[in-house]
């Protein structure tokens, strides 16, 4: 992967990667989030999705992607920490293939810069008639929450986790502010994202002339907005905590506990690989600590696994558990931390679960998606950027101390249950 800057705040990374069939062409905006436009934020990609000036509605567009051989188009929006990221993306075969001698990546570039330059606008705003569909949908989705009480623990724990810190503002949006939104608000959003945003320009499996092409027409988009790049917010941890413990109590038969930790402080790159590692040996993996001991042998949960957020310093910990269980189960999960911090490791056990990641690395550049979703990880934490190779030499090199070391950083922050209503108090 080779990345250049364009401007300030904007920059191209290009890889050709010659052995697939396939190239993509991505924008990548990062900005600082902030709560007064983030259900309008959360509403952004589903309007930015549904079409843009040369294609003005979904039948057009749809008939647009099905001419390019099937090309796919998405628009996603996610939090990363203190930040959001929009990213269009556009991936169809490569112009070799094309029947008629096309230029595919062109076509491709057209499409992803019309949806992230030119969207379906009025001098009201967003269109109303698309406007009222997608908030329905978001109003939808959002009350649908409840009733995905994996989902909604996960949430409710994060929630209580953050707080009214940055990290905590809801990527999802809203409910009690979709209805008001307008066009205009919405648009407002878009303005400002166009206006502050870090801007990533990813070109895969196109030659150097064709990406060479596309930057130049991503650079005649960009001329005619006026600029003014945000400072990135830095990475941030929640302080320790003595630990909250929460609970509802719902029509349910599984009950649901998710146990958010905090590192205390931000994690350092250079620690990367000993957290990879530590997540797979504790409940990142179907070797790990938690699935093996509470799920297989303990027959305790339904199902138990470990997530870490470098961009938080957070892990969570989610399991599915009966209701008479959850005093137990939390207990379990602890005492399986404890002993993986103090108590023996074995090289079996830790060999497995290096194996396991290293072979899923070796998979990353097998599609674009992989890869960019690596790299754009990496862009995004800062730093050197380092390669699927350069991590699997990272994890090969990481010793049972340096495990136990991460691990020994968390401290548990929030335990959130979901339980039937007749089941017993969570104190």
């Amino acid at each position: 992967m080779e990345r250049i800057q364009l401007a300030p705040g904007v920059h191209l990374s290009a890889d050709p990667a010659e052995k697939l069939n396939r190239c993509r062409v991505s924008i990548h905006f990062t900005f600082p989030i902030r709560r007064e436009n983030a259900t309008a934020h959360a509403l952004l990609p589903l309007l930015l999705e549904r079409g843009y000036a040369g294609c003005p509605d979904m039948t057009a567009l749809t008939k647009r992607l099905a001419g390019l051989y099937g090309a796919d188009l998405e628009v996603d929006g996610r939090a990363m920490g203190a930040r959001r990221n929009l990213c269009v993306s556009v991936t169809g075969i490569k112009s070799r293939f094309a029947l008629a001698g096309e230029d595919l990546a062109a076509a491709y570039a057209e499409l992803a810069l019309g949806v992230a330059f030119h969207p379906c606008m009025d001098d009201d705003g967003f269109e109303a008639g698309a406007l009222a569909i997608e908030k329905q949908m978001l109003r939808q989705s959002l009350e649908d929450e409840l009733n995905d009480k994996r989902l909604y623990c996960a949430r409710q724990a994060a929630r209580v986790f953050f707080g009214e810190s940055p990290m905590g503002i809801r990527q999802e949006g809203y409910l009690e502010e979709v209805d008001a939104l307008t066009g205009a608000d919405v648009a407002a959003a878009y303005a400002e994202m166009l206006r502050t945003a870090s801007i990533e320009l990813m070109v895969l499996g196109c030659t150097p002339a064709q990406t060479e092409r596309v930057a130049a027409a991503f650079l005649a988009e960009l001329a005619a907005v006026r600029r003014a790049p945000a400072v990135l917010p830095p990475f941030m941890a929640m302080p320790r905590q003595t630990p909250v413990r929460r609970s509802e109590a719902f029509e349910m038969e599984q009950a649901k506990l998710c146990m958010v930790f905090t590192l205390g402080r931000p994690m350092e790159l250079a620690d990367m690989a000993a957290f990879r590692l530590a997540m797979a040996l504790y409940g990142g993996s179907v070797t790990s600590r938690l699935f093996l001991h509470l799920r297989e042998r303990d027959h305790l949960c339904y199902y138990c696994a470990s997530s870490f957020q470098s961009f938080t310093g957070s892990m969570t910990v989610s399991s599915g558990i009966e209701p008479a269980d959850a005093a137990r189960a939390e207990e379990a999960i602890l005492n399986e931390l404890a002993e993986l911090c103090c108590g023996p490791i074995t090289p079996d056990e830790l060999e497995d679960c290096r194996r396991g990641l290293i072979a899923g690395l070796e998979g990353v550049e097998d599609s674009l998606g992989g890869i960019e979703s690596w790299y754009a990880m990496e862009i995004i934490r800062g730093g050197a950027i380092a390669t699927p190779a350069d991590a699997r030499a990272g994890l090969a090199a990481v010793t049972e101390g340096q495990v136990r070391a991460a691990l020994r950083r968390f401290s548990l922050s929030v335990s959130y249950l979901l339980t039937r209503k007749e089941g017993p108090a969570h104190a």
